[in-house]
């Protein structure tokens, strides 16, 4: 098994694996559309020995206030199931929030379970007064900092990228 970063030629068996995972097509359409708007900060691929998809995280700007503040949402993340067990997920996200720090950004935001998110350091946002849109999201809208003081003085609602929009 081979995680690295997504190169172009993913893009097909990222949308297969994405179809398969889930129970509609809405994650593939949505990657789709933040890779073609621009608005893919980073897409973390597990491959198996002949190149094959079986897991995948992608990483996407969010803002607050309409400012932007060196944070990333974490969505979908997506296991083959196949490879469940295999600890993919867990290294998917570890090497997704390595990458991360290493480019310099500073939180990576998440909706999600939070026993499972919880087990790799994400915490209620709400600890920081940071919500997102989605009512009765208080437990599962977590964060994960990447620097000490990301969220020094600020509060407010977190804003996803349009291509949410549609969730």
């Amino acid at each position: 098994m081979l995680i690295r970063t997504e190169i172009g030629v993913d893009a097909a068996s990222i949308d297969s694996l994405l179809r398969r995972c889930f129970i509609d097509s809405a994650e593939a359409e949505l990657v789709q559309q933040l890779r073609e708007n621009g608005l893919l900060t980073l897409g973390m691929v597990a491959t198996d020995d002949d190149g094959q998809v079986l897991g995948y995280a992608a990483f996407s700007p969010v803002m607050l206030n309409n400012e932007d503040k060196g944070w990333v949402a974490l969505a979908p993340l997506a296991v083959d199931e196949s490879a469940r067990g295999d600890s993919l997920g867990k290294k998917l996200i570890y090497e997704g929030l390595d990458a991360l720090n290493e480019f310099g950004y500073s939180a990576i935001f998440v909706l999600g379970d939070p026993a499972y998110y919880g087990r790799y350091g994400f915490a209620p946002a709400a600890r920081h007064q940071l919500s997102c849109r989605w009512p009765g999201s208080e437990a599962t809208f977590q964060v994960y900092p990447l620097a000490e003081h990301a969220f020094d003085g600020l509060q407010g609602q977190i804003e996803f990228s349009a291509p949410f929009s549609r969730f």
